[in-house]
């Protein structure tokens, strides 16, 4: 197994002067993820949480409707990285193989490797669920983020994911060196502890520590997040597909506000959002 985080020594310069020390920084290794006994994706990433990483990319991915379309899972370390194995469901097997490709990319590369651009812009699964929050909900779940990056905390230099609910605040929160590895890890948590979307989407809100690429937004809308809210900005492309998908989509979250870009129905005032 190895460690997350790893101390080094460096020279710091400031004030005109060099300072021996140390610190503390992420480790990041290979991760392939394999189906069938056959290689589909070759990720750069953190050593931790990697199961729910294999649960949580197969579900976002479309490899995997449900959790039960994976028959067996095994962990196989070597010195160069380490092996997720997965055995599929015969159809969802059969359905891979029409489509297997090798993907391999940097650190949290979620479109390297894509075969097509159509594929690389695909529809997102729509969203149709009614959850109400009201601002200070929205400033509570961000603030609810900092204490529990443990990762982060140590390195300053990895992404967090998290899933937050009006009822019992902070549910779940996962953190990797790359963003969407965080955000695979937190749907494969969620769906590992059947918290799954109904009818009406999941029942809280997806918070990331990161920009909001078109990736991000595809991968909420495959877990089900009617919300979804993050410290940094959103491209256009996400904004679009946000729109399309319908999530209530929030970047430039601090503490001392944030912008809505899609759906703002959802972000209602105290009152309602009690009532809702």
């Amino acid at each position: 197994m190895t460690d997350p985080v790893r101390s080094i020594s460096r020279f710091a310069w400031r004030d005109g002067v060099f300072t021996p020390g140390e610190r503390t920084v992420p480790e990041e290794m290979a991760i392939s993820l394999v189906y069938d006994g056959g290689s589909h994706a070759v990720m750069m990433g953190s050593p931790v949480d990697l199961e729910d990483f294999a649960y949580g990319f197969s579900l976002t991915e479309g490899i995997i409707a449900s959790l039960d379309d994976i028959t067996e899972f095994e962990r196989v370390d070597y010195e160069e990285g380490v092996e997720l194995r997965m055995w599929l469901r015969g159809d969802r097997g059969s359905a891979l193989a029409a489509r297997r490709r090798i993907l391999a990319g940097p650190t949290g590369c979620g479109l390297c490797g894509i075969d097509s651009l159509t594929e690389a812009v695909r529809k997102p699964r729509p969203v149709t669920g009614e959850l109400k929050l009201s601002p200070a909900d929205i400033e509570t779940a961000l603030a609810s983020l900092t204490p529990a990056q443990v990762l982060n905390h140590k390195t300053r230099a990895v992404h967090a994911a998290a899933f937050w609910t009006k009822a019992d605040g902070l549910i779940a929160l996962r953190e990797d060196v790359g963003r969407h590895n965080a955000l695979d890890k937190l749907a494969g948590a969620l769906a590992r502890r059947s918290i799954a979307p109904a009818s009406q989407g999941l029942p809280g809100i997806v918070v990331l520590t990161s920009r909001i690429s078109v990736e991000m937004v595809q991968k909420s809308a495959a877990m089900g997040a009617s919300i979804v809210v993050a410290v940094s900005a959103p491209t256009a492309l996400a904004i679009r597909t946000a729109e399309e998908a319908g999530i209530t989509l929030i970047g430039i979250a601090r503490s001392d506000g944030f912008e809505i870009f899609t759906h703002p129905h959802r972000i209602v005032s105290e009152k309602l959002a009690h009532v809702a």
